[in-house]
């Protein structure tokens, strides 16, 4: 943007910013202002700012561009205006009315395309067909159809649909962090969050490595996207691993891998934490104290793995002049760069709500960059920031039509029940086979969506299925049952099943063929786009194991005593690391079929000790059988050292054994 421009959407940026941080930090708007004002700003900001074609003008807007700009502001406008009264006359909607819903549907499927692309607006055209052609469809999702007027009034004008729950969910917590991480970064604790990493682990074998992947826990916390996280961390980390002698589809594979666990770990946990209170009416600071340490689980296992990767081709740590200074001496200096996370997390533990903490925190990154001299924000880096925080959310944002269509579907439809339906019919009952087709479904969904959508798609559509079939697994009764029966039990239930299809929906980050952080790590690296993502698959295992551990394991997410809760702590983290090592066959040195297979059942009987009674019906003490997985592990390491003795080469990296 350039002139007049630049001006007009640089106001219409800063002032949401700006609404946004006043509405959440002292003066609460009325709903209709809440979520329409972002929707309003966003869309216009789209159609300003985000070309129609490739070959559309790039400093600004066509005049096709400032009409649907206009029309979108006016739709929108409509809604914000006229909230009340649609409210009173809803199932007698005016002709007007359904003018407005239809052209407001039709600019909500194009921002969407102009942002991200057709795949996910496919998906939005597909659903409003479905809702049409209900009734030619195959019998197991059949349904009776509605007419157009039905379907676009319900998904426009009601607050199911495009000004439905990932509205109220963005503008109420999203943004907001966004907002925060955008002053995070101008602040100059970006740079401390880096900094602090490499102090502490630069030095270690493969160094720069788990300098990627402590860095990304650090930044992944206070950012609201992976592929944020890969790129703001992997600018650094991944020339600093190639330097250090890790090929490049493995660099670029270990920095998208460490941040899309920055996704899993609290105070923020991308934009599904937010979600998951919503849908579940759990307050987040629980679902942060649940999610919490198998968040530390993830970072641990990437961690584990990139330890034995470098052992295996003998990569040491970084020299004293790229390690920079001490941790210590980092922290003696610029420790008050943690205040603003700091800040966020206790605020949120006293009863704070999510937003007012993150506009207080937000605030205090101003008052901490004045604490330095080179990050010290004035006028000119505040409205940067305020730019940049619109900018970043406009992404986000133009998800909103398109997920208001498919979950105003879902609910006009009853789809989601039949769906339940359809996972139960072809399961056949069992859990694990449930949770893959999940796990698949997240997956092929998160093909073309983006993963807080595609958390939110799959929940609405998965999570009663999976909560049934816990409920009947680890209770015996309905979840209906259990929730008049055992309250407590049904709250884990409902959780443990939104952690699952979570967990799931951030595999697109990762997985092939869409990958999409490990493409932008790729880019970084200069190496083979397919290739980083296979090796940032190998390197996010985790992902998949850590839904069969909220199924399995509920002391895992804090359901149990205190010594179920401990127990279950210590040795799913003993089984994570042999776990780690055996993805990787390496230990003390690569590993043999022999080895690999006792350390795969002593990894088994850590993570999953009930299978023993599944498998022979004897109720074997969890103990005992903690006791055998782990004189397993024994085993395996006592024949290494055998090998290892027998023949020293096995401990020379793998290009010098070669030779």
């Amino acid at each position: 943007m350039s002139g007049f421009w630049y001006y007009l959407t640089s106001a219409l940026g800063v002032g949401m910013v700006l609404f946004y941080l006043y509405n959440a930090g002292f003066q609460p708007f009325a709903s209709q202002y809440h979520r329409g004002v972002y929707v309003f700003v966003t869309y216009v900001l789209v159609f300003l700012t985000y070309p129609m074609w490739r070959g559309s003008p790039s400093h600004r807007p066509s005049f096709l561009d400032i009409a649907l700009a206009l029309v979108s502001a006016f739709v929108v406008g409509y809604w914000i205006l006229e909230f009340e009264s649609l409210n009173y006359r809803m199932g007698n909607e005016t002709p007007m009315d359904f003018y407005v819903s239809l052209i407001g549907i039709i600019v909500s499927l194009e921002v969407c395309r102009r942002v991200l692309g057709t795949s996910l607006t496919i998906v939005g055209v597909v659903f409003i067909g479905y809702c049409y052609f209900g009734p030619y469809m195959p019998d197991v999702i059949a349904h009776r159809g509605f007419s157009v007027e039905r379907i676009v009034n319900h998904i426009y004008l009601k607050q199911e649909g495009v000004f439905g729950i990932m509205a109220d969910v963005l503008v109420t917590y999203v943004i907001l962090f966004i907002f925060f991480g955008a002053f995070l970064k101008k602040s100059g604790a970006g740079k401390f969050f880096l900094d602090l990493p490499l102090a502490l682990v630069g030095k270690s074998t493969g160094g720069p490595a788990k300098v990627a992947v402590v860095a990304s826990g650090f930044f992944g916390s206070v950012s609201g996207s992976a592929i944020a996280n890969t790129v703001s961390t992997g600018a650094f980390t991944i020339p600093l691993m190639k330097k250090a002698g890790f090929r490049p589809h493995v660099a670029g594979a270990i920095e998208p891998s460490a941040s899309t666990g920055g996704m899993f770990m609290p105070p923020i946990m991308g934009a599904g934490g937010f979600l998951m209170a919503e849908m579940t009416g759990t307050p987040y600071v629980e679902i942060m104290k649940m999610a919490i340490f198998p968040a530390l689980l993830y970072f641990l296992a990437v961690y584990v793995m990139v330890h034995f990767e470098a052992k295996r081709y003998g990569l040491v740590g970084s020299g004293d002049a790229e390690a920079g200074p001490r941790a210590l001496d980092i922290l003696k200096k610029q420790w008050f760069m943690s205040l603003p996370l700091v800040i966020i997390v206790t605020m949120m533990l006293k009863g704070y709500s999510p937003g007012y903490a993150a506009v207080m925190a937000t605030l205090s990154c101003v008052a901490v960059s004045w604490l330095t001299t080179e990050y010290r924000m004035g006028p000119r880096q505040i409205f940067e920031a305020l730019q940049e925080g619109a900018r970043n959310t406009l992404v986000i944002g133009a998800t909103v039509g398109v997920i208001g269509i498919i979950v105003g579907v879902i609910a006009l439809t009853g789809i989601g029940l039949r769906f339940s339906e359809i996972i139960f019919s072809l399961s056949g009952g069992s859990l694990p086979l449930a949770i893959l087709l999940i796990g698949i479904a997240a997956l092929l969904l998160g093909m073309g969506v983006p993963v807080t959508a595609s958390y939110l798609i799959v929940a609405v559509l998965a999570v009663p299925a999976m909560s049934a079939m816990l409920a009947h697994h680890h209770f015996g009764m309905s979840y209906t049952e259990l929730e008049m029966a055992l309250p407590q039990a049904a709250v884990w239930t409902l959780l443990a099943s939104h952690m699952v299809v979570y967990w799931f929906s951030q595999t697109s980050n990762i997985s092939p063929p869409v990958c999409v952080a490990a493409y932008a790590a790729a880019a970084i690296s200069g190496s083979d786009p397919w290739k980083t993502g296979w090796t940032a698959f190998n390197f996010s295992k985790m992902i998949f194991l850590g839904p069969l551990l909220f199924a399995y394991t509920p002391a895992l997410l804090l359901a149990g005593t205190g010594v179920e809760i401990a127990t279950a702590f210590v040795t799913i983290f003993l089984g994570t690391i042999i776990f780690s090592a055996l993805s990787m066959g390496y230990f003390l040195c690569p590993t043999n079929i022999l080895e690999w297979c006792i350390g795969a059942i002593g990894a088994i009987l850590l993570l999953f000790p009930k299978i023993v009674f599944g498998l022979t019906n004897i109720d074997v003490p969890i103990l005992i059988i903690d006791g055998v997985a782990i004189a397993l592990f024994v085993i395996v390491y006592t024949l290494q050292k055998i090998r290892i003795k027998q023949n020293p080469k096995l401990l020379l990296p793998l290009h010098q054994r070669r030779k």
